[in-house]
């Protein structure tokens, strides 16, 4: 892979201003929620909650097809997608169910929760804006193509990626167009906001950055690979596998490359998103296994062979890693080692990624069910 990172790349670092700057966060403390896609804005993966020593089953919930789509939990509901067309929202202990609420097929999206509302999009192409409480549609928005990107709320805006090729600031009230930036391909990633900017890794295999307020392109770089996943921003970089094989960390600051990381040996694509907390950066691949590299260097801190292409994103609760794999398994590991502490068996694939909040770990399967462990 070939990253081109110098005169082609335009950037304006800029002050987020306050507009942008005022994310929307959740009325109970920040260990009680876990609000959208990857836990946060800058979407690291990283729980501010704790998790019991030994987890069992707390409940378990047919939602009677595949879920790809990952939970979100917000004062105590759980919001998740299913292929067959609903966002089901459950009690957080009990499991019973709060509402359902009928969409298109939901594929990847998943749901953000701010201000009262809910927010996911499906494979028709429309994002739906749906009250909370009541589960009856607030207002639904259209793009031109299927919608696997996750929402993120940033102040009175909801971004939303569409393989019309446009990502959308949209009005969080209205739904209505504040405005849209078009890339050269499908827009599947979520964005990473950080400071007002949103960072989107691109399937046209560049890397950039819109300001939320008026989104005028501040960064673009060209990466010279294909980016199905989302990229993890943290401590001023950048960190996100490609469909080239290959794990990049790059300098947000600087514009240039931190680093390039390739298994010695297994050479697949990257689809799963990166968490990133104490120093290491951690995320599955196709190749069947989790790696861990140090975020500075890219060196692999250890690696941890499943059974099956792993393409959910990881989760970090203090020292723990969970993560599901397509051999139908949450595992947990050690942070720091890699070594396995506990698994669980599904029986079938895991491709959602866990959500973790107020000492509850909750993720889907392609047989339908949803799991919560704590």
């Amino acid at each position: 892979m070939r990253v081109l990172i110098g005169s082609m790349v335009t950037l304006a670092f800029l002050a987020g201003d306050p507009f942008a700057q005022e994310l929307t966060t959740p009325s109970r403390k920040a260990g009680d929620s876990w609000p959208q896609f990857r836990g946060n804005p800058q979407l690291t993966g990283v729980a501010s909650s704790t998790l019991p020593s030994a987890l069992k089953v707390m409940w378990t919930f047919d939602v009677g097809d595949v879920i790809e789509s990952s939970a979100a939990i917000a004062d105590g509901t759980v919001f998740v997608g299913s292929a067959g067309g609903e966002l089901v929202a459950l009690d957080l202990q009990s499991g019973a169910v709060r509402w359902r609420y009928r969409t298109g097929e939901i594929g990847e999206s998943s749901p953000a929760v701010g201000n009262g509302v809910v927010y996911i999009g499906d494979l028709s192409g429309v994002l739906h804006a749906v009250d909370v409480q009541s589960g009856k549609a607030r207002w639904t928005f259209k793009t031109g193509g299927e919608i696997r990107s996750s929402p993120v709320i940033v102040g009175l805006r909801v971004l939303i990626g569409s393989y019309d090729r446009f990502l959308y600031g949209l009005s969080v009230e209205r739904g209505t167009v504040d405005w849209k930036v078009e890339s050269e391909g499908y827009i599947h990633a979520t964005p990473a906001v950080v400071d007002g900017i949103a960072y989107i890794s691109g399937c046209d295999e560049r890397f950039r950055g819109v300001r939320v307020s008026d989104g005028k392109e501040v960064l673009n770089i060209p990466v010279g690979a294909y980016m199905g996943a989302s990229a993890a921003v943290a401590g001023g970089a950048a960190y996100v596998g490609t469909f080239e094989n290959e794990v990049i960390g790059v300098d947000m600051k600087s514009r240039k490359l931190l680093w390039e990381y390739r298994h010695p040996e297994r050479l697949f694509p990257y689809y799963s998103s990166a968490a990133v907390s104490q120093g290491t950066v951690v995320l599955g691949g196709r190749d069947k296994m989790i790696h861990a590299l140090d975020a500075k260097t890219g060196k692999a801190r250890w690696t941890f062979m499943t059974n099956a292409r792993v393409e959910s994103s990881p989760a970090i609760v203090g020292t723990r890693v969970f993560v599901g794999s397509s051999d139908g398994r949450l595992y947990a590991l050690d942070l720091l080692k890699g070594g396995k502490l506990w698994e669980f068996d599904a029986g079938a694939a895991i491709t959602a990624s866990p959500a973790v909040a107020d000492g509850r770990v909750v993720v889907g399967s392609h047989d339908g069910r949803l799991y919560c462990f704590g």
